[in-house]
């Protein structure tokens, strides 16, 4: 993220400055963060796996932070497509961009189901642990 925008399309003949303060780029950039947000909460989860507390409302929460990032994600990628599609260039076709928005807010969108309906398997986990724990305290 930090070499490509110099080599090629529209910050190709900028000067090193100019490139990282190009509005485009840099909402590039600032759509990145709910993705690595969500990367960072899936090796959080990673970890709960790995400690077997997989059953935890932490666990829950992580779950739902990255079903919100990704619902974040989608979002962000499509204002993009639609800025580029209405701001682009006229010589220039956006079928390549537009393809690319289409299949990322996509696997967007997959992940925030898989997040859901995970999401609701920990929730039911977590209500059978408590309920378990109830019976035998009786």
């Amino acid at each position: 993220m930090i070499y490509f925008p110099t080599t090629e399309g529209r910050a190709e003949h900028l000067d090193l400055l100019s490139i990282y303060t190009d509005p485009f780029i840099m909402y590039a950039y600032l759509a990145s963060i709910p993705f690595f947000v969500a990367l960072y909460k899936a090796f959080r989860l990673l970890g709960y796996i790995g400690d077997n507390k997989i059953f935890s409302p932490s666990a829950l929460m992580v779950l739902r932070s990255i079903q919100y990032c990704a619902i974040v994600q989608c979002i962000l990628i499509v204002i993009a497509g639609i800025y580029s599609r209405i701001f682009h260039d006229k010589e220039d076709d956006p079928a390549g961009f537009m393809a690319l928005c289409m299949i990322g807010s996509f696997i967007a969108i997959t992940v925030a189901i898989v997040a859901a309906v995970f999401g609701k398997i920990v929730q039911q986990g977590i209500y059978l642990m408590e309920e378990n724990e109830q019976l035998k305290s009786r």
